[in-house]
């Protein structure tokens, strides 16, 4: 039984193997260890780790994310994610949490907050909101309507 739990005593429901390439969407509760090329979305309550040899072009929602491999896509996490040094992001990310090491390549908005969830999907602005914060936190003209009175 100890076989098939992790450190956590979470099962490892699936592993997508190195030199496989799977396609597809997976809902699972525990633990999906990605060490081949996986696309399409993934959906757990659970952890997801991309090995060092790992691929995966899609989106992650889960508890607990861990990248040693490439991911190409958005990801959103409600514990933490962790990228170690022969991990690579290219796409968004979103938790509460975020561990990087030295060396990692991470391109794309980076949103590290409290309370983020995964059933909530984020909040889109329109161009005219993106403006109208920008006008509102630059500081120069901030500074500049203070000053003029």
């Amino acid at each position: 039984m100890s076989d098939h739990l992790d450190t956590d005593g979470v099962f490892i429901n699936s592993i997508v193997g190195e030199g496989t390439r799977f396609s597809g969407d997976i809902f699972l509760n525990g633990l999906l260890r990605i060490d081949g090329d996986f696309k399409g979305s993934i959906t757990t309550k659970g952890k997801v780790l991309i090995g060092k040899n790992g691929r995966a072009e899609c989106t992650i929602k889960a508890d607990t994310i861990v990248i040693g491999g490439v991911v190409k896509g958005d990801i959103t996490s409600t514990d933490k994610v962790v990228i170690l040094s022969s991990g690579m992001l290219i796409g968004n990310l979103s938790a509460p949490r975020l561990i990087a090491e030295e060396g990692v390549v991470l391109n794309g908005d980076c949103k590290i907050a409290k309370g983020t969830t995964v059933e909530k999907p984020a909040a889109v602005q329109t161009q005219k909101e993106k403006v109208e914060d920008i006008e509102r936190y630059n500081p120069v003209k901030r500074s500049f309507s203070l000053w003029k009175g």
